[in-house]
């Protein structure tokens, strides 16, 4: 089996740095104006010409996303503005449009270029046609399951493919979503999403008028139902129904209810779960991936530290003939999200499968709690992100290894006792083992 390269995003060079000290082989920036994350990018061209310097010293891999679907306009420009792009030697581009790639295998025809998954590559006939007109990667569309994927690895053994494994799902096909153009006139496809499908909804009453306008009425729906269940129902003051909270289920998938009203935080039915796949890497390997990507350049940095450790280690033990390390899927359940899913690699999952996984992934179950900003005199100066007190368990994450401590002192910055650590905006001090100040890229606890 080939070892496959753990790809991280970065939206800035501190994120960059920190995915290659957590494990990743390479990571992705987007260039100004042309990738699909214009609005939470700090890659401009003096930190992408400083990023790429850096990657290579270390021996990494640095990759450029110039993926959007571009109009006219960015046509027009797109030439000129990736002249200097092509000077800083990126170790590939990430494109998506064929006019644009075009024009680049034109210009620049010794540039590699990996094929977006804006592309929607479903099949081998398609990885085939890229290959055919220079392309060196496929990125393969998310909507595919891992027997789909080894048929394509099996009739195009010569392709570097790429699949993603952990992050945000959309709703449309791999990202060809238009709420966000509807909405707010910012096109998800020219890098200005605003994430349309991940919004709370609430519902509000409308009627069709005698022109066949819909307006917004005001309508007291509680006070429509008591008024019929009086009529109808004597001295009942409610009907019964009213108070039965609705849901739909799809009748291959029982178990999975989508509510139909909203709660005091809205209704939130287009919005997908994140995507966890790390428990199919060992399948991925086998199958001969040549790369595994992590989405999310608008994460944190903890997020990029904890999904580099953790995916780095699951490459690791697949590739040593490990089993599947179970505390793995807790790990990353102590990052934010929307609730997991591993997509569609699988089509029929199990009942018992689903039980399994969720429940040992429950019981390694953590909070993300803070930074470690500075190291002196054996005691650690921590951001506090959430609450944690004395006596709690902590886990230390460095790029050389975990630990696990128990919290037995904690002191303000003025040297008062205290015994908790009441949440974000605070700073403590707790007591270190070892000096963690060195080669120190991120901390967290």
């Amino acid at each position: 089996m080939k070892r496959p390269e753990l790809l991280l995003p970065a939206a800035s060079l501190e994120k960059m740095r920190t995915a290659y000290a957590y494990g990743a082989d390479a990571v992705y920036a987007g260039q100004p104006r042309y990738s699909l994350r214009v609005r939470n990018n700090e890659f401009m061209m003096e930190q992408l010409s400083q990023g790429i310097e850096e990657a290579h010293a270390l021996g990494k891999q640095f990759y450029v996303a110039s993926n959007l679907m571009p109009h006219n306009a960015k046509l027009k420009t797109y030439m000129a503005d990736m002249e200097p792009i092509i000077q800083m030697k990126p170790d590939a581009l990430i494109m998506a449009d064929p006019g644009l790639i075009a024009m680049v295998r034109e210009r620049w025809p010794e540039q590699v270029i990996h094929l977006s998954v804006q592309a929607n590559t479903v099949n081998y006939a398609a990885v085939k046609f890229w290959k055919s007109i220079g392309l060196s990667r496929v990125i393969l569309s998310r909507e595919l399951s891992l027997d789909e994927i080894e048929e394509i690895r099996q009739q195009c053994p010569d392709m570097e493919l790429e699949v993603f494994v952990h992050g945000a799902l959309c709703i449309a096909y791999s990202g060809r979503c238009l709420l966000s153009g509807y909405f707010n006139h910012r096109d998800a496809n020219q890098g200005t999403c605003t994430n349309s499908c991940r919004w709370d909804y609430k519902v509000e009453n409308a009627a069709e008028d005698g022109t066949g306008h819909i307006q917004k009425i005001d309508f007291d729906f509680d006070k429509a139902l008591g008024e019929s269940a009086l009529s109808d129902c004597g001295s009942q003051p409610r009907h019964p129904l009213a108070d039965r909270v609705y849901v739909i289920s799809r009748q291959d998938h029982p178990g999975e209810l989508m509510p139909v009203l909203e709660d005091e935080h809205g209704t939130y039915i287009m919005n997908s779960k994140d995507l966890r796949a790390v428990e199919h890497v060992e399948r991925l390997v086998k199958i001969g991936i040549d790369s595994l990507k992590v989405e999310g350049r608008t994460k944190s940095i903890y997020y990029v530290a904890r999904t580099a450790q953790v995916y780095r280690q699951a490459i690791d033990d697949a590739m040593k003939g490990r089993p599947f390390d179970l505390k793995l899927l807790g790990a990353l359940d102590a990052l934010a999200s929307r609730g997991y899913t591993d997509g569609f690699y699988e089509r029929h999952h199990t009942h018992e499968q689903q039980n399994y996984m969720r429940g040992h992934s429950e019981s390694f179950r953590q909070q993300y709690v803070g930074d470690i900003v500075a190291c002196a005199d054996g005691m650690a100066e921590i951001a506090v992100k959430n609450k944690f007190s004395v006596g709690d368990k902590l886990e230390i994450i460095h790029p050389s290894g975990n630990s696990i401590v128990e919290l037995h002192e904690m002191k303000d910055l003025d040297g008062e006792t205290l015994s908790v650590a009441p949440g974000s905006g605070h700073h403590v001090r707790i007591p270190m083992q070892g000096d963690l100040s060195k080669g120190m890229i991120a901390r967290f606890i």
